[in-house]
């Protein structure tokens, strides 16, 4: 008779999730993989038997550990758990690498240390190939060779934000040397990727906003004298409507420029900051920045700029670019130049 079993694993493994959630939040941002990074992955799936074990599928569960070494290589390691039954318990005769009656539930628990090669570490969907090497330990086990386990597969990790992402994986897992042939059981599995470290903790000091000048600004790339591998890039300000957040037509013709500089420095990062002009009230202000700053990271992310490259801040009337002597008169010089919002871009 099949009992249900709960282990303290299985109790930690339910909560992982819900911690790196919270930890999230107080981490250190990072825009992607990349060197000298570290990454915590808790995950869950299901381990698919080969027919030969006489093994029902059943729930995996376990966590990853990884270092980057370069932005494209991870080397990582793994330990997972999965709790299985005996598949046929009428079998008579069991072949090499097969289970049968008496024996009921059977444990597995694995350790393996994985490569990770990343093709596009820098986007928001970065895919992966994944091969490594390992043990595997039944319990109870019915050979006394090395359980020797060779696992290959591919996975995607989708950042959600500057260092979560949720990780795909697929693998097969060949295990050899236990039995006189081998055996490939596939797990499919999902989770999280809690990422810190790297070389994006160097920021420590937040990014001094420049002063806004009244006309536009072409654009035109500075060394920060400060700091000689940052490069401040400044773009023209977007302007819009009285009491509008839709782009104009001009608009759309500056943050096209915008967009090529962009897909150019794929290192990039963007803060857009919206403004209004002093007319209405504070809180109306304040909303109406905050949608300008929308419309143009919408714009952005429509042009294929990754979500996660993009930030955006709404100042209301509280950082004017000229001085409005008379806030009642929309249509003044000093109000059409403060109806805007502009953004800074850091590479590094």
């Amino acid at each position: 008779m099949k009992t249900n079993k709960t282990t303290p694993f299985k109790a930690t493994t339910a909560v992982l999730p819900l911690l790196t959630f919270t930890l999230a939040a107080s981490l250190p941002a990072h825009a992607k993989t990349e060197a000298g990074q570290f990454e915590v992955s808790p995950f869950v799936g299901i381990q698919m038997f080969d027919s030969g074990h006489n093994l029902e599928d059943a729930l995996t569960y376990g966590i990853r550990l990884g270092y980057s070494f370069t932005d494209r290589w991870t080397l990582e390691g793994a330990l997972f758990f999965v709790g299985s039954s005996v598949d046929d318990t009428d079998l008579l005769n069991p072949g090499r690498g097969q289970f049968s009656s008496p024996i009921g539930d059977v444990d597995l628990t694995v350790y393996q240390l994985d490569a990770l090669y990343h093709f596009r570490p820098e986007n928001t969907f970065s895919p992966y190939i994944v091969f490594g090497y390992g043990a595997t330990d039944y319990s109870p086990s019915i050979s006394d060779k090395e359980m020797s386990t060779f696992n290959i597969g591919v996975g995607a990790k989708y950042w959600i934000s500057d260092n979560l992402a949720m990780r795909f994986d697929l693998r097969d897992h060949f295990v050899s040397e236990v039995f006189d042939e081998g055996f490939h059981n596939l797990s499919a599995t999902v989770g999280l990727t809690l990422a810190f470290g790297g070389k994006s903790s160097a920021r420590s000091a937040p990014v001094t906003e420049a002063s806004p000048a009244p006309a536009p600004r072409a654009a035109a790339p500075r060394q920060e004298a400060a700091t000689a591998e940052v490069i401040a890039l400044e773009f023209e300000d977007i302007h819009f409507d009285f009491d509008r957040s839709t782009l104009t037509p001009e608009a759309q013709a500056i943050l096209q420029r915008s967009v090529n500089t962009l897909k150019e420095n794929p290192r990039a990062r963007v803060r857009i900051a919206g403004y209004t002009s002093a007319s209405g009230t504070a809180a109306h202000n304040q909303a109406l920045s905050e949608r300008r700053a929308d419309a143009i990271k919408s714009y952005l992310v429509e042009q294929g700029i990754a979500t996660r490259r993009l930030a955006t801040i709404g100042y209301g009337d509280t950082r004017p670019a000229s001085h409005e002597a008379n806030p009642s008169n929309k249509e003044s010089v000093a109000a059409k130049e403060n109806m805007r919002a502009l953004f800074e871009i850091i590479i590094e």
